[in-house]
């Protein structure tokens, strides 16, 4: 059999209960000495407290369910990452489920974190799921959207500036002398992907580029997608001498098919991403991308569940992030810097 609460107790010479509010810190205080006691029996006799007892008895299992819409992609690897580390600085740990931008997978997975009592729920997702929206505004959790929310969600949303990225990186290549400047837009304008468009448009229009100069490009978002989508500019009658793409996934498959047509970035086409992937930084030419700040969406995420577990209210709200440009040079910047 493990060791047992009581075998700790009995190490330490204390009672269970005592052992209980060290480990739980709390409710009650304990004596520096006792608790040094406590700690150093469960040390030696490699006590592990039952998490399932634990939840059961609490009805707080301290496990995050975080929702991923593909675990393979860069960027959504790195935020996850950075939703894993503030959670276990909370004192939380976090199962990950991959949607593969699946919606009955979404729907599945938001279902089994709650069957599984998990104490809070972080989804990243791309587009969402209606049946798996209707789960979550009724969860007996909280919940926090990060990267996209539903229209009027109840629950609390962290995302970047899409629109101001899209904005910052079409108006850098338009200081850049560019007079077109074409976007990698994916599929279609669902979720970020809209407002970092809009960013775009706007740009574009508040420089006084004409309708007919404005070139958009799809196709799905995999570097594959870029590949195919940059190949369809090339051969395109009047050639963009800029690109925005809305992704680095998009940007960096673009940055293939610019080399494969014999011609150079940025001498013959400036390129610029979004999102700031690691690496971004690595590619030939490095990439100027739109960067997001993933570490700081992430705690605020977890801050807001934070303040649901200590009894305040619901989260709810949605907090818009500023991101960054990162100069670097495949937009025909010198040398890398932010601003």
């Amino acid at each position: 059999m493990g060791v047992t609460l009581a075998d700790v107790a009995r190490r330490a010479q204390t009672s269970t209960a005592v052992v209980s509010y060290v480990i739980n810190n709390g409710p009650r205080p304990v004596a520096a000495s006792t608790r040094e006691r406590v700690l150093q029996a469960i040390a030696e006799l490699g006590y592990r407290p039952d998490r399932v007892a634990r939840a059961l008895r609490t009805k707080r299992s301290g496990v995050i369910g975080v929702l991923l819409p593909d675990t393979a992609n860069p960027f959504f690897a790195s935020l996850g990452q950075a939703i894993e580390a503030a959670a276990f600085d909370a004192g939380r740990l976090v199962v990950v489920g991959n949607a593969g931008f699946d919606p009955d997978r979404e729907e599945a997975y938001v279902h089994a974190f709650l069957d599984s009592r998990a104490e809070g729920l972080v989804v990243v997702s791309t587009r969402h799921s209606p049946r798996a929206i209707d789960a979550l505004a009724s969860a007996p959790v909280p919940a926090v959207y990060v990267h996209h929310a539903p229209p009027g969600t109840p629950s609390a949303a962290v995302l970047a500036d899409n629109d101001g990225g899209g904005h910052l990186a079409t108006t850098h290549l338009l200081d850049h002398g560019h007079e077109s400047v074409a976007v990698l837009a994916g599929p279609d304008d669902a979720g970020p992907v809209g407002g970092r468009v809009a960013g775009w448009r706007r740009a574009l229009a508040e420089h006084g580029v004409p309708d007919d100069r404005r070139i958009e490009s799809r196709g799905a978002f995999t570097r594959a997608g870029g590949h195919a989508s940059m190949r369809r500019l090339l051969e395109h009658e009047d050639r963009p001498t800029a690109v925005f793409a809305v992704t680095d996934e998009l940007a960096v498959g673009a940055l293939h098919a610019v080399a494969e047509a014999g011609l150079r970035v940025p001498a013959d086409i400036a390129l610029v991403g979004f999102d700031g992937v690691p690496e971004a930084e690595f590619t030939n030419p490095s990439l100027t991308t739109i960067g997001v700040p993933a570490e700081r969406m992430a705690r605020s995420a977890i801050a807001s569940l934070d303040r649901a577990w200590q009894g305040q209210e619901r989260p709810g709200g949605t907090e818009i992030l500023p991101v960054s440009l990162i100069r670097r040079a495949s937009c025909g910047c010198a040398s890398p810097m932010s601003r």
